[in-house]
């Protein structure tokens, strides 16, 4: 009796101890360790475990496990949840009922199949845990595989009172143990999340200095150089390499090599086909490797004479493309055991080498702008040169054609001259014979009145072929006088449109004297212009010229007008002449320098290109021209009736 009361005074204090621990106790394990101790205090329990559900994926946990015979998952280790007929753990916490079983009864249950794990106990003793809403916490185990330690009814009695209080209990301390587990989950994210972000911001300043790298114009080894120490404070980067193609000679080169075994690479410059970056570079797709999947991809035939040391733990390699163009390589690569690239490594290398091959192709297109500017300038040098060269050329042309015009229009007007003054030499030669004949008659006192007559009408007649032909030789040297000074000289004053294209012509006689050739100029009689004879002079002068050299025939009979007229404040002149006319192929080509139809009959081609510029450069008007086959040629000339002083330049 004593016995019993001593032991029921023992089950009351653990009772109350189980209490106090679950208002101190914040670890469930600990709680539970507590709880054996007690209970073996009062019956035998040196095999015991709790197990706890984890209801969002039907699984358990042996948060305590205590055998003498088998070893248990750990206590944060989920093992799925049995059905109540391969295991009496899950039977009890399935049908939410205590269960005891014997030995016996064991062994008579596994005849039909297996029933639990581990060893078979003589006897074995379970409860639910069960919450408020009777809802299963876990399961609470005691057994024995000792034949003299059974559990009598009053074991299993105390043992469900023990699990009712221990459920009780274990409801706050898991609420609690689930809320530190959620924190320290958490916790762990967002360590995860400042570890990420902190490796994006790294990624990312990473970034801008390869876009600074390639803004800024280093060179290659510099570039290199700078990379590896990006790249490095990345990922473990002691051994890097950078390889570059050569698309035009179909070779790979190394322009950046550190290793820790090599000094430098097997080979500086090799043919696409050899080594790993050739296969990187003909799969286009960042590789992880270790000296176990090279020495297969080798004996595959993947990859075609190794280059370097491969004794290798651990090899990335990286192609750097833009728009499915490549650029070369990333290689990053460890001896080391201990550090072995992973995925996140090799996405990182991927995603770093896409952005230094923008980086390079930047630099490469920087580059060829800078070179391909420095041949333009070079080119816009030798072209300035060659056109300064060109327009004295030109310049000096355009003044020996002019003076060789002049030159051409002074013998005419000196052959011109010759006749009215060999005219006049005869008149005056027959006059001075007469006057002696009649001297000498009337000395002779043998004048008369007819003889007399006769020598007064000698005489009339002589002065007015003389006054005649000196007036005609009078009009011609002040006509060309007046041309020779305007097409020589570049002075704007004022004349009469008329009167002044009348005077050039006149000039003009030479040429056109023994053609049968009509020329009529129309224009108005009180129509001045303040602009530059000169050029006037010599545009006339070449539009008659070229219509007497390339639209008429020798004998050819034919027209020629000039026709002028003011519109508002500027002149409006046509040229015409029915000759043989031009096609559209010649006529493009009608004021392009050196072009002529004449080109051995003295034609030197620039009659056309000096019309041009003068009407435009000069006069600062525009000129237009038609003409077809049979139908002659027209030309258009619009100018100002004042004119100021231009730039000249030639065309």
């Amino acid at each position: 009796m004593e016995d019993r009361l001593a032991r029921l005074e023992t089950v009351q204090a653990m009772l109350l101890g189980i209490g106090h621990l679950s208002a101190s106790c914040t670890d469930v394990t600990e709680f539970i360790g507590a709880v054996h101790r007690a209970l073996g205090r009062i019956m035998y329990a040196e095999n015991f475990y709790v197990t706890l559900a984890e209801r969002e994926d039907d699984t358990v946990r042996f948060v305590y496990f205590v055998d003498s015979r088998d070893a248990g998952p750990g206590p944060d280790e989920r093992v799925t949840l049995a059905s109540p007929d391969e295991s009496p753990t899950a039977w009890v916490m399935l049908n939410k009922q205590p269960l005891v079983v014997t030995g016996e009864e064991m062994r008579a249950r596994e005849n039909g199949g297996v029933w639990g794990t581990g060893s078979i106990a003589e006897h074995w003793m379970g409860c639910p845990l069960l919450d408020q809403q009777h809802e299963v916490v876990g399961a609470i185990v005691i057994q024995s595989y000792l034949p003299e330690y059974t559990y009598s009814e009053e074991d299993q009695a105390l043992f469900a009172l023990i699990a009712n209080h221990v459920s009780n209990a274990l409801q706050g301390l898991q609420s609690m143990d689930r809320l530190e587990r959620a924190v320290q989950e958490r916790t762990r994210a967002l360590a995860r999340e400042v570890a990420e972000r902190r490796r994006a911001e790294q990624v990312q300043h990473a970034l801008y200095q390869i876009a600074d790298l390639s803004a800024s114009a280093i060179e290659t080894d510099v570039l290199a150089a700078s990379l590896h120490a990006i790249i490095g404070e990345l990922m473990m980067a002691k051994n890097f390499i950078i390889a570059l193609t050569h698309p035009d000679t179909g070779e790979i080169s190394i322009p950046y090599f550190a290793d820790e075994k090599d000094d430098a690479p097997p080979q500086q410059r090799f043919p696409f086909g050899m080594g790993m970056v050739s296969y990187v570079l003909q799969t286009k797709q960042a590789q992880l490797h270790d000296a176990g999947s090279f020495a297969r991809l080798h004996a595959a035939g993947k990859v075609k004479h190794p280059l370097g040391n491969t004794d290798i733990a651990s090899w990335i390699g990286a192609p750097m493309l833009v728009n499915d163009k490549a650029y070369g390589v990333l290689v990053v690569q460890s001896y080391d055991p201990t550090i072995v690239y992973t995925k996140a490594d090799l996405d990182l290398m991927a995603f770093i080498s896409s952005h230094v091959a923008v980086a390079i192709a930047r630099m490469q297109a920087d580059r060829a702008i800078r070179k391909a500017k420095e041949r333009l300038e070079q080119q816009n040098a030798a072209l300035e040169q060659a056109l300064h060269q060109l327009q004295e050329a030109q310049t000096e042309l355009v003044r020996k054609e002019k003076l060789a015009s002049l030159g051409q229009m002074v013998a005419g007007v000196a052959h011109e001259i010759n006749t009215p003054l060999g005219i006049c030499v005869t008149a005056t030669s027959h006059l001075v014979q007469e006057l002696k004949l009649t001297r000498e008659e009337l000395a002779a006192g043998e004048m008369t009145q007819d003889s007399l007559e006769a020598f007064f009408d000698i005489v009339d007649q002589s002065l007015r072929i003389m006054t005649t032909n000196t007036q005609r030789a009078a009009a011609l040297v002040r006509s060309f006088k007046q041309v020779a000074v305007d097409q020589s000289s570049d002075d704007i004053r004022t004349f009469n449109l008329g009167t002044y294209l009348n005077e050039v012509l006149l000039s003009l006689q030479p040429k056109l004297k023994g053609r049968p050739l009509e020329v009529a100029v129309d224009c108005p009689k009180e129509l001045l212009l303040e602009s530059f004879p000169g050029a006037v002079s010599q545009i006339v002068t070449n539009m008659v010229v070229n219509s007497l050299m390339h639209g008429f025939e020798r004998d050819q009979p034919g027209h020629i007008t000039l026709h002028a007229a003011l519109d508002g404040d500027h002149v409006v002149f046509d040229y015409a002449d029915d000759g043989v006319g031009m096609d559209a192929e010649t006529l493009a080509k009608l004021f392009d320098p050196f072009f002529t139809t004449k080109r051995g009959s003295g034609g030197s081609g620039l009659g056309g290109h000096i019309l041009y510029n003068l009407a435009t450069n000069v006069l600062q008007g525009s000129l237009r021209v038609e003409s077809s086959p049979g139908q002659g040629l027209r030309y258009h000339l619009r100018f100002p009736r004042k004119t100021s002083r231009p730039e000249l330049k030639l065309a």
